[in-house]
Order: C-alpha cells, then sequence, then structure tokens
C-alpha cells in the first residue's frame, strides 16, 4: 500500500484558557518595573537586577497574523546594547503567572528541581527571566497563533527574531534556547536563516516528528502525545497529529515538513542531548552529526532533561556560550571540547564530560553479540537452527515487571564503553497475524545477574526536592537503558537515512508478512552511553510491548498494543540473529 498525497493538517480543540485559568491575559500592552529582590511569592526566586516586563508587545507574521510576546530586559541597559534569547513555544508566556503551565509539579520531587529555585516567570523549558536579565540578555517569551510543527512555526519565529532585533534596546543579536519543544522549533526556525539569528541552543529537542515521537519503528505510539495534547491551552486550536496518524499513517508530504533540515542551519550550535527521554535523544544527536559546519559543541548529561536545564554549571556554561556569539566577548568558548559524553555506571555515580572529537566517536568499534538458544550472547553464532518464542499480546504496563519477554545476557572480560546506536538484527516469524511489531531493549546487570536501574537525579536533590524513596518508576525519574522497535511490515530500509551505525526503514509503503514466514529485523537501538567493568553484564531483552517506563502514573497501560499470538525468534543456522553494539573497549 503507496502512501497517501496529503499536505492539509488536521485540527483539535485546545482547553480554553478562560475555563483553567482565570488570570490569562487580553493583549493589552503594559510595562512595569519589577525592582531587583521582588518575588512572585516566597516560594519563588527573586529577581536579580532591576527589570523592565513590557507586557503583550505586538508582533506582526508576514501574513498579517499577530502575535504578542513578552519581553523581560535589563531596566538601566543603555540603547542597543542588549542581545536577546527567544524562547519558542505554544506554552504560553510564563510558567504560572501569564497562562502558561508547569508539568514539574507533575512529577515527584519536581525532578530534583525546588520551587525556589524559578522565579514563577519562566516559560516552561525555557531561560528563567529573573536569571537572565541579570546576565544582561532580555529574555522573550512569544505566545504563538496555535500549536504548529513545521514551516508555520519556522516562519512565525523567523518574522519574531527580525522584529526583535530590530527594537531600539537590542543590539542586533538573536539567540534561540530552551528544552523539549522549544528545541524542536530551534531546529525548524534556525533553518530558515533569519539574518539577525546569531546562535541556538536546542537543549534537547527530537528532530521528526514521525519517526522521533509518533511513529517510531512504523509503530503508532500515541498515548504521551494525547496526554500533552489534553494539556494545552489556548484561544486557538491545534494540529491534530495523533487523528492525522490515524487518517494517513503512512510517509507523505505532510509527514516530511514534519522533519526538520538540520543540514541548513548556518549559524552556531551548542547541542544538549541525553539517554533518559523517549522523545528527544534521536534528535539532539542527529541535529549534531547534520549540522554541517564546526562551529557546533555537544554536551551528553547524565541526568533527566528538566533537571539538567535549570542546574546552576548548565545556565553558566550556556551563558558563556551566548557571551561569546551575541556579545563578542572573548572568553575563550571557541576551546570548548567538541563533544562531551556521559557513561551511566548504574550502580555507581557516572563518568561525566569525557571529551571527544566528535560524534559517532572516533575509536568506536562494532562489536557483534549472537543470540544463543540458551539465553546468552557470544562473539560466535550458535552451529544448530533453534527457535524461542514470546506471546505478543499479554498486557503490559511499562512499570519493568510485565511478562512474555526473552534475555540474552553476555558478561564482559575486560572494561568497555558502550557508546552510541546499536542494532539488532533478529530472524522472526509470527504465527497468528501478517504483521507484528517488536520492541528490543539493552539492559545493564550487575556482576551477579542482578538486572540494574540509572536513577536519573543525583541523590543531593532528590533529598532537597523531597522526592519519594524509592523513587517513583515512571521515565523521568528512572532510565532502564536504550530501546528500539519494527513494525515488521516496514522492514525494508530506506537507503538516504540509513547509515553505518543506523537502519532507518521505510515508511511510505507496507510489505506484510505471511503467518510463520521467517523474515529479517534490522531494528535501531538509541544512542547510549554505558559503562560496563570486568564481569558485568550486558542483558538484550526482545518482546512484543514497548518496554521503556511510562513517562507519568496515570499513562501506565495507556499505550496501545496491535499484536497477536506468538512471535518465534530463530537463532542458529542460517539465521544468524545477533546484536551489533558500539564499543570503546578497554575505555
Amino acid at each position: 500500500m503507496a502512501a497517501e498525497n496529503f499536505d492539509t493538517p488536521l485540527w483539535r480543540s485546545t482547553l480554553r484558557p478562560e475555563t483553567v485559568d482565570e488570570g490569562y491575559e487580553t493583549p493589552k500592552r503594559e510595562s512595569k518595573t519589577l525592582p531587583a529582590g521582588w518575588r512572585l511569592t516566597d516560594k519563588h526566586a527573586p529577581f536579580l537586577v532591576d527589570t523592565l516586563w513590557e507586557r503583550n508587545v505586538e508582533v506582526k507574521m508576514r501574513d498579517g497574523c499577530k502575535i504578542y510576546v513578552d519581553i523581560f530586559r535589563p531596566r538601566d541597559a543603555a540603547a542597543g546594547s542588549v542581545p536577546a534569547i527567544i524562547a519558542w513555544s505554544p506554552y504560553g508566556k510564563s510558567a504560572c503567572h501569564t497562562g502558561g503551565f508547569n508539568p514539574l509539579d507533575l512529577i515527584p520531587g519536581r525532578v530534583g528541581v525546588p520551587q525556589h529555585r524559578l522565579s514563577g516567570f519562566e516559560k516552561f523549558e525555557a531561560p528563567d527571566p529573573a536569571e537572565w536579565t541579570a546576565k544582561g540578555y532580555a529574555i522573550v517569551n512569544p505566545d504563538p497563533r496555535g500549536t504548529h510543527f513545521g514551516d508555520v512555526e519556522a516562519n512565525d519565529g523567523y518574522d519574531t527574531i527580525e522584529y526583535i532585533a530590530s527594537l531600539q534596546w537590542c543590539n542586533g543579536n538573536v539567540g534561540l534556547a530552551g528544552n523539549s519543544w522549544l528545541g524542536i522549533a530551534q531546529w525548524f526556525i534556525a533553518a530558515t536563516q533569519p539574518p539577525h539569528l546569531k546562535c541556538i541552543a536546542p537543549l534537547e529537542g527530537a528532530g521528526d516528528l514521525y519517526r522521533d515521537i509518533l511513529c517510531r519503528g512504523g509503530i503508532p505510539q500515541t498515548a504521551f502525545w494525547n496526554f500533552l495534547s489534553g494539556l494545552l491551552r489556548g484561544r486557538n486550536q491545534q494540529e491534530d497529529v495523533v487523528g492525522t496518524l490515524k487518517k494517513y499513517p503512512l510517509m507523505n508530504k505532510y509527514w516530511e515538513s514534519k522533519r526538520a533540515n538540520m543540514s541548513r542551519i548556518i549559524v552556531p550550535a551548542y547541542v544538549v542531548a541525553s539517554y533518559s527521554t523517549f522523545l528527544h535523544t534521536f534528535g539532539s544527536f542527529r541535529g549534531f552529526q547534520e549540522i554541517s559546519h564546526e562551529k557546533k559543541w555537544l554536551r551528553v548529561h547524565a541526568t533527566q532533561e528538566w533537571h539538567d536545564l535549570y542546574q546552576e554549571s548548565t545556565n553558566n556554561e550556556l551563558n558563556k556560550f551566548f557571551d561569546f556569539y551575541l556579545k563578542g566577548a572573548e572568553n575563550g568558548w571557541h576551546k570548548t571540547p567538541k563533544v562531551r559524553v556521559s557513561l551511566l555506571r548504574y550502580n555507581k555515580e557516572p563518568l561525566v564530560d569525557q571529551s571527544y572529537p566528535d560524534w559517532p566517536i572516533p575509536s568506536t568499534v562494532a562489536g557483534t553479540l549472537y543470540l544463543q538458544a540458551d539465553n546468552s550472547l557470544a562473539k560466535t553464532p550458535p552451529p544448530t537452527p533453534e527457535t524461542l518464542s514470546y506471546m505478543s499480546d499479554v498486557p503490559f504496563q511499562q512499570a519493568d515487571d510485565d511478562s512474555e519477554e526473552l534475555y540474552f545476557t553476555y558478561t564482559f572480560q575486560s572494561p568497555c564503553a558502550f557508546v552510541g546506536t546499536a542494532r539488532a538484527v533478529l530472524y522472526m516469524a509470527c504465527e497468528a497475524a501478517d504483521d507484528m511489531d517488536v520492541f528490543v531493549q539493552i539492559r545493564k546487570a550487575d556482576l551477579s545477574g542482578n538486572i540494574l536501574r540509572n536513577i536519573n537525579i543525583p541523590a543531593v536533590n532528590r533529598k532537597s526536592c523531597n522526592m519519594p524513596e524509592p523513587v517513583d518508576l515512571i521515565n523521568p525519574l528512572v532510565y532502564l537503558g536504550p530501546t528500539g522497535c519494527l513494525r515488521a511490515s516496514h522492514r525494508a530500509l530506506d537507503k538516504k537515512l540509513s547509515s553505518q551505525w543506523w537502519p532507518e526503514h521505510d515508511y511510505s509503503a507496507k510489505q506484510p508478512l505471511r503467518p510463520g514466514e521467517v523474515i529479517k529485523l534490522d531494528i535501531g537501538l538509541w544512542q547510549t552511553g554505558i559503562y560496563f567493568e570486568p564481569g558485568e553484564k550486558l542483558v538484550l531483552k526482545v518482546s512484543g510491548h514497548n518496554m521503556t517506563l511510562a513517562e507519568f502514573p496515570d499513562l501506565r497501560g495507556a499505550m496501545p498494543g496491535f499484536n497477536k499470538g506468538k512471535h518465534s525468534l530463530h537463532v542458529g543456522g542460517s539465521f544468524q540473529s545477533r546484536l551489533v553494539i558500539p564499543m570503546i573497549p578497554n575505555a
């Protein structure tokens, strides 16, 4: 079945702000000064310098649409002296004051970010104006025309950048910053090449709505997006990407327009990535790789994205980057290592800021481990063919205790860093259907074979935020290991997007299978960095359901399942099922 030619989005309703937040503003322009020391409440961080807050500044887009932005800038700065940082997303103009919302409160212990760390005027996942006006910057928080991905958002971002750069107080230099949606938007906006955009800081962001978020491996996984869509508020409708996926499940012009073209980004980029997000890991690494110039830096941290975003060390380093490119400061930023990677040890503190010249790390070698009938992994294939199986359609909760999962174990004899994207090449059959969804995951086990979990929030921050112990088994707080998945009917490779380390698939057409037919599946697992000491074990899991933890407690059991009956995994003989892992031996 070929893809349909579709390029018109579907729409769905958005929460009307009047029903959820009586403080949502009408677009009345006004200015006020927030003096140094001023706090929203005694539980919030104070503004550090006198700050001019310009509310509801009108910005006209190229098609005549008007949007409104809030601007926070140092009150006493000279005209033409202040660079601007824009935080673009549909999340309102602040976390809790002007119609925004703050999902940090949905996570026990606020992912280790205490309320007193932030002013309440920060847009969710964006720099806090109370902190950044003291660093000599204007923070610009737009309220876009609705909820879009792709060209509309990109062009509106372009027009807003050029308008802000023209204002009397601005020095003409504009940067973009922020995490998640704010990172996604940066890929698209920067690709339009606004003349006054001087640098970007995507602090983790997916780059392909279809392949990274909604339909990874060709498998619709929409529970989180349905949850998020129900939280978004505004007076306009939102783009109904879940409804569009149901109606148009195959790759087409619409979905291609939702993939950012990172190769068109010409400004310097400070890219942040982590392994724990189930949305942004691949896009962050792809963005760094596909930006074609050399003025780019990648930092891979060992925690959770929101936690890292508001650390003082993160903001101090981001400040140095922005000072270099938006203020012309001679601060030595250009000497920063191009790639810094964290390696997770699970049962010990992570190894952070390991410096490398590029990503993928040039010294990486591919190690091949073959699946064995005794549930081990070995460097040589088994001599005789065998078949293992699991039931694919059991209920699952994404709480790390689901049934019907195959395990294969390898024990390291010497120190090894597993860094990058692995791929599982599996020979499989489905007995009862003409299609099947296969999920794989890599875990780490200790010397005794106990499978480990990595807690994303450092102990000192858990304690300071009164996070319940043991921490809740949700994805923002606990990382299990890298995952991959593939719907078998999409097993054909997309040769243009595939590489030595990553098998991307053709989602524009389906190739059904016959019940009982053994087929080859080449499944990529997202980027990770795990350190193994001698005697520690790598565990490969294969199943018919998603094995990441649910993002929030309410999403446990919300992921739909599409499989039917028994799946068979073949090893040995002509079916050399194997795992290829990127390794830095004796690290």
